[in-house]
């Protein structure tokens, strides 16, 4: 393992260090102290540019938003209606490495606690993922049935669901991935202290 870690770098290194831990499927372990010093850097987020990488994060959050907010407004275009819910779901997307790249930044996952993260953070990671399926979904169906004939009504039943479904999952995506935001930027994440030594002890245990 350490061979294959110390051909990747910075968040590489995390990744494969996390699909290591889902195929092993335990609940902790350790990582040599070596191949942490190639696979993580201490300069990845520091404090100074923390606030630029949340500003990111908001201003995807907030694209989103408007998306969901005024797209509706555009279907008398269905062309820029479409590139809005292609850049939404980009958006999306970006948001969700952004934070898994944060996660893997962070000394509890560079000690092995991923479980630790996962346990606090599922229920994001889940909800991003229904969120970006329910959102795809969404576009592709209301695009489909209003490509040719904008102005004919297309609110079937089934749209309407899947609408309704895809704004609640939005509220709650929005709450939880900003206050997710906001827990990483806590310098403990990034630093040895008695609470990890607590659960790393935890956990082995």
């Amino acid at each position: 393992m350490k061979a294959a870690l110390k051909l990747l770098h910075g968040p590489k290194a995390g990744i494969l260090i996390l699909l290591l831990w889902l195929i092993s499927g335990c609940r902790c372990f350790r990582i040599p102290s070596d191949v942490l010093a190639c696979g993580f850097s201490a300069e990845m987020l520091q404090t100074n540019n923390y606030s630029l990488v949340l500003l990111i994060q908001l201003v995807l959050l907030a694209y989103d938003l408007f998306v969901n907010s005024f797209s509706e407004l555009l279907r008398a275009a269905p062309v820029i209606q479409l590139v809005l819910f292609i850049i939404q779901d980009i958006a999306i997307l970006f948001n969700v490495i952004i934070i898994l790249l944060m996660m893997f930044n962070t000394y509890v996952f560079q000690v092995g606690l991923v479980s630790l993260l996962l346990e606090r953070f599922r229920a994001l990671l889940l909800l991003s993922a229904l969120y970006l399926s329910l959102s795809i979904s969404f576009h592709c169906w209301i695009m489909n049935l209003r490509w040719l004939d904008s102005n004919r009504f297309v609110w079937t039943d089934g749209l309407q669901v899947l609408f309704v479904f895809q704004r609640l999952s939005a509220v709650l995506y929005y709450y939880f991935y900003k206050r997710t935001a906001e827990y990483l930027g806590d310098p403990r994440l990034y630093e040895d202290s008695t609470w990890l030594r607590d659960a790393f002890a935890r956990a082995r245990q």
